[in-house]
């Protein structure tokens, strides 16, 4: 039976258009240079209007090499704008970046007087904002490039940002191993790469190899069609060992440090502990071909670089939260999300299990019960109800909330499920505001100090599904609420191995300061007597926290407060910044969906990267900071695949913010080594968002055919291309006897960034026939306009009849 990692939610999954690449209506070829320049920005703009006669709409800005700055037309759909090279060039693409006023219908043209043009290529699209990239391939040079416009997207003019005429294209990338987080220590020793065998196996040496080396088995078995025992020794040439015990790992690091060496006969992973080993089993994965991550046999050549590493991470917590109360997500939706982390190194899952629009938990009544509370009604109740509308009645989403809630039993597989992959499980029950579903379910909560208040003739308040936050809170003078959250907190505790009970603490705005300090201060209590360490947003650091036994887990707001529970509690700090953190925000201006006041617009991957967890909090040492957490919030997402869209990339960023050393990090090396990663989420399914400033890279297998003589060949390749679509693709096929073949990209998962989706693999097939017998090799070339094409090679046997 499968893995679970090797599920796949395949309905969730197609391609996101982040560029635009259109084929030329007419041009010729044009050698490609190693370093292609951009030939408009020692050109001269001019355009046939500007909006409103203002300066800083003018012409000049489409060549500037500014992107926050642009040229804007009048409201007039026949407008054009237009760049007079410096001296006459051969161009081999043009790059037109629309800010948010793009057109509709357009024509590329180019002169070689400035007075006769000729039409390159008609683009017509219905999206904006976005980049067009379009082939022009001038077989003579040209002098001048227009865009003239035929119609404009909205009422408003054509905008550009930037108008690049390019005469190459991009080279090829350089190669990168690709592994995120970046690690502490990497040697490449140049030397034989480790090459997997059918016989290798996998040896666990100590008590702590066993479930990180079946965790290995389980990744590499569906790709390879190897056995790959996990054993306790072995003589066999092309192993993997895995040592675990004690000083196998980095000095000073026994919990989570790790190091992997890999030889030409052997792949070495030792560690301390089990949880180092799985970190250094993550590595690996990442070491080997992106189709290891494939659930079929793929025809690769399963190696691994000759490599020297030393990891360890910079802070002990990398979380992520994921809100399953506004709206609920199925117990294999939660492992999938498991998995895609899991591989990053996220050793935390937060379950935000309560809030004002649902309750996702089972509870049973217990033996003493004075306040004569039924428990189970909180998922019988309050398990239905989901987020709906925002306060002015607009459905928030792409669709309603989903309702649902986890047995005790659920709960139990998702934290063994998370243990498995190395991952603590964090519950938060959000108290003593975002109680609205509590008081919606239990009569008895619903006493003269809690908010709302029910109708008239009512026991209970109505559910709220809107997105409002603030308005709803406990009783402070009812012994039914602490009798309530202590049952709670105690049955959460007994399912929760982990050391951590989360008690929310946020935007009680509508309880008193008195109030909020009473009930906080006993609920604290509460945690600490259970045995587990209190967590809380920053909002409850003034409380009296646990004396070294508290977490301050910061979204917004005072600083200084947080700085004062370190000081004076010995509380640790757990960093989710809204504007660095917070993945329910856009990410784009293209997504109509998600917030934009943490960032006052889009919070893009950048953000997410470039920001120092040691420094954040001022006056407290780097040593206070428990770790970092990514919070995905529900208010506009919907199952696993828009959860996923919204997480990724950016969760891979906070997940290297947690890891690496800061003075490490560098954005455009991140880039460079996620433009590498795109690959394999495409293998894993993984629905990611092709952030626009990555330059994500295009890779290709092909698997070797047999067929007779007369028979369709059906040579095929794979493709994974992050951010293209397949009819921008243009594939070539040169045989070995001399035929060319011009064939169609096709993918089962195209293009809609209003649904959230990325592009599956797209797929080249030949089915030529061979007219005798023999061995034919057909080479593959797959390009797109202003990329190096990408060539893959596959043997066609022919046999005869």
């Amino acid at each position: 039976m499968p893995s679970p990692r090797r599920r796949r939610l395949a309905a969730y999954l197609a391609v996101v258009l982040g560029t635009t690449i259109v084929a030329p209506l007419t041009g010729g070829t044009a050698p490609a240079a190693a370093a292609p320049v951009n030939l408009a920005r020692t050109g001269t703009a001019t355009a046939s209007s500007v909006e409103l006669d203002r300066a800083d709409f003018v012409a000049a800005h489409v060549n500037d090499g500014n992107r926050n700055s642009r040229w804007s037309s009048k409201y007039q759909d026949n407008s054009w704008v237009q760049v007079q090279l410096a001296s006459a060039a051969r161009v081999d693409h043009v790059t037109i970046s629309w800010p948010n006023a793009c057109a509709r219908d357009f024509v590329l043209q180019t002169s070689a007087n400035g007075t006769t043009w000729t039409d390159v290529a008609r683009v017509q699209r219905d999206t904006c904002p976005r980049t067009d990239v379009i082939d022009v391939k001038s077989a003579q040079p040209v002098t001048h490039v227009r865009m003239q416009g035929r119609q404009r997207w909205s009422t408003y003019g054509y905008s550009i940002s930037e108008f690049e005429i390019w005469d190459s294209v991009a080279p090829a990338p350089a190669p990168s191993l690709g592994l995120i987080p970046k690690p502490v220590s990497l040697s490449e020793n140049g030397g034989t790469p480790f090459t997997l065998a059918p016989g290798s196996p996998i040896v666990a040496l100590g008590a702590g190899a066993s479930a990180p080396a079946n965790h290995l088995a389980d990744i590499l078995r569906p790709s390879t069609g190897y056995a790959l025992p996990v054993v306790a020794q072995s003589s066999a040439a092309s192993q993997i060992v895995l040592d675990v015990g004690p000083g196998k790992g980095p000095a000073g690091q026994a919990a989570e440090g790790y190091r992997l060496t890999s030889t030409s006969s052997r792949v070495t992973i030792s560690a301390d502990t089990a949880a180092g080993a799985l970190h250094g089993v993550q590595t690996l994965r990442q070491l080997f071909p992106q189709w290891v991550e494939s659930d079929t046999v793929a025809a690769a050549v399963w190696q691994v670089p000759a490599v020297t590493i030393t990891d360890y991470p910079r802070f002990a917590y990398r979380g992520m939260m994921l809100d399953v109360a506004r709206s609920f997500y199925p117990m294999n939706e939660v492992k999938a999300y498991i998995d895609a982390a899991a591989q990053y190194k996220i050793n935390r899952l937060h379950l935000h299990l309560t809030d004002d629009q649902g309750w996702r938990i089972v509870m049973d009544n217990p033996a003493s019960n004075p306040a004569g509370i039924d428990y189970p009604l909180l998922t019988q109740v309050s398990g239905r109800t989901a987020m709906t509308y925002s306060p002015s009645g607009q459905l928030m989403g792409t669709e309603l909330g989903v309702t649902g809630f986890y047995t005790k039993a659920d709960y139990a597989e998702i934290v063994r499920y998370a243990g498995v992959n190395g991952m603590t499980v964090v519950p938060e029950i959000d108290v003593p505001g975002h109680t609205n579903a509590a008081l919606h379910a239990i009569p008895q909560l619903n006493t003269a100090g809690a908010q709302p208040k029910p109708a008239p003739g009512q026991q209970t308040v109505p559910h709220n599904g809107t997105g409002d936050v603030g308005y709803s809170s406990l009783d402070a003078d009812s012994p039914a609420t602490y009798e309530f959250v202590r049952q709670v907190l105690t049955q959460i505790a007994a399912m929760t191995p982990g050391p951590y009970l989360h008690i929310g603490g946020d935007e009680a705005h509508v309880t008193s300061h008195a109030d909020y300090t009473t009930m906080v201060n006993n609920f604290n209590a509460t945690v600490a007597s259970l045995g587990k360490t209190v967590v809380g947003w920053n909002e409850y650091a003034g409380t009296t926290l646990p004396q070294n036994n508290a977490v301050v887990q910061y979204w917004n707001g005072d600083r200084t407060a947080v700085a004062t529970a370190v000081n004076n509690r010995g509380a640790k700090v757990l960093l989710s910044p809204a504007p660095h953190t917070y993945v329910p925000q856009k990410q784009d201006p293209r997504q109509p969906q998600g917030g934009t006041w943490a960032c006052g617009g889009p919070c893009g991957l950048d953000r997410h990267y470039d920001w120092d967890p040691g420094t954040f909090i001022p006056n407290i040492a780097e040593s206070s900071v428990l770790g970092v957490e990514s919070a995905l919030w529900g208010e506009w997402i919907r199952r696993l695949g828009q959860a996923q869209y919204y997480s990724y990339p950016r969760l891979i960023a906070t997940a290297e913010v947690g890891w690496t050393p800061q003075a490490q990090r560098d954005y455009a090396d991140f880039t460079t080594r996620l433009s590498v990663a795109g690959g394999r989420l495409t293998v894993q399914g993984i629905n990611f968002f092709p952030t626009a400033d990555v330059p994500w890279r295009r890779q290709v297998i092909a698997k070797p055919a047999t067929v007779t003589v007369g028979a369709q060949a059906g040579a095929t390749w794979t493709v994974t291309a992050p951010g293209a679509a397949s009819a921008d693709l243009i594939a070539t096929v040169t045989w070995s006897d001399g035929r060319v073949e011009s064939l169609p990209v096709t993918a089962t998962r195209e293009a809609n960034i209003t649904a959230m989706q990325i592009n599956s693999a797209f797929t080249v097939v030949s089915r030529r026939t061979f007219a005798a017998a023999g061995t034919y090799t057909g080479t593959l070339s797959v390009r797109s306009a202003g990329q190096a094409p990408i060539t893959r090679a596959l043997t066609v046997t022919v046999r005869a009849t």
